[in-house]
């Protein structure tokens, strides 16, 4: 009888620590895992420098729905419903074909091995090290989804007119904090925005928006809405927008903030103590972005049986 509780101990311990997620998953089962990975992300950034945020907020907006299992990547089948075509995906979200590309490289070293879900992880630590931006530890391990949710797409994730205490609220139900919030804002120093974003922000002659500013953004971003006006690109950060720093922050405390949701990060409320210190310190800034980056990758992973390993990112295959 004991000799079975301790076979059911050792049983249990053992599913247990095979479902952690860790740095050290794939050395034995996949060793070139990851220095594929970097070289695909490294490729496609350096062809074009923009991608680099866009694979950040790809791994944002996986783990934000239904945990980070590489659901946004799925495409829309007879019994999926993809998160690609919810309100804050459309047009915007892009690098699919960028995790595509590293999936194909690293299934020819080690096939049916890499989760999607980790491709994705690794994609957005590495495109931030290309840019100068800060690098961090993945922990790795995640299994795949075979559902998508683009209710919960449209529903959790941020959206661009979202208040203070609707955000604060939408990063709290996933288990990260406020500081997790301003810290993970801080990757649009090197992002873009399409125009129906942020027009009525810059027309609207509002007392949290430079007046100045709100000029110089109008003449790339007309005030009559068409298909072609609504997706004119313009940079976050219009000093340094090619570059990882800590401008960003110094753009909210200008009133410079291109989107609303920016701004309201320092508008009189609670995070405005955080916005203040990562526009004096950006060491501390990165320092915390890869923290809250590594916080964010935790968010409800598939583990040990449940999920799947994907052949092909889009298809629950």
């Amino acid at each position: 009888m004991a000799y079975r509780i301790v076979v059911t101990i050792l049983v249990l311990l053992a599913t247990i620590c095979d479902a952690q997620l860790s740095s050290t998953f794939y050395d034995t089962t996949c060793p070139d895992a990851l220095t594929t990975i970097r070289t695909a992300i490294r490729t496609a950034v350096s062809k074009e420098r923009r991608m680099a945020a866009s694979l950040i907020r790809l791994h944002f907006h996986d783990c934000f729905v239904q945990g980070c299992d590489a659901s946004i990547l799925l495409d829309d089948s007879t019994t999926i419903e993809s998160e690609k075509t919810a309100l804050p995906n459309l047009n915007s979200a892009r690098g699919f074909q960028v995790i595509d590309n590293a999936k194909s490289q690293v299934e020819k070293v080690c096939p049916g091995v890499v989760s999607c879900a980790d491709i994705v992880a690794v994609a957005a630590r590495d495109a931030s090290f290309a840019v100068g931006g800060p690098s961090w530890t993945v922990k790795l391990g995640r299994r795949d989804s075979t559902t998508a949710s683009k209710s919960l797409a449209n529903t959790d994730l941020p959206f661009f007119t979202d208040d203070l205490q609707t955000l604060i609220s939408k990063f709290t139900i996933k288990g990260l904090t406020a500081k997790d919030m301003v810290a993970l804002s801080g990757a649009h120093t090197i992002g873009q925005a399409q125009c129906f974003t942020f027009r009525d922000r810059i027309y609207n002659n509002a007392s949290d928006i430079d007046a100045g500013f709100a000029t110089t953004r109008q003449r790339g971003c007309p005030s009559s809405s068409s298909t072609s006006n609504n997706q004119k690109l313009a940079a976050l950060d219009l000093v340094t927008p090619n570059s990882f720093d800590n401008n960003y922050f110094k753009n909210l405390i200008q009133k410079k903030g291109l989107l609303q949701s920016d701004q309201v990060l320092f508008s009189g409320g609670s995070t405005d103590s955080i916005v203040s210190q990562y526009s004096q310190n950006p060491t501390a800034f990165k320092s915390d972005f890869a923290a809250s980056m590594i916080n964010m990758g935790d968010i409800q992973p598939l583990r040990g049986s449940a999920g799947i390993i994907r052949r092909i990112c889009s298809a629950a295959n």
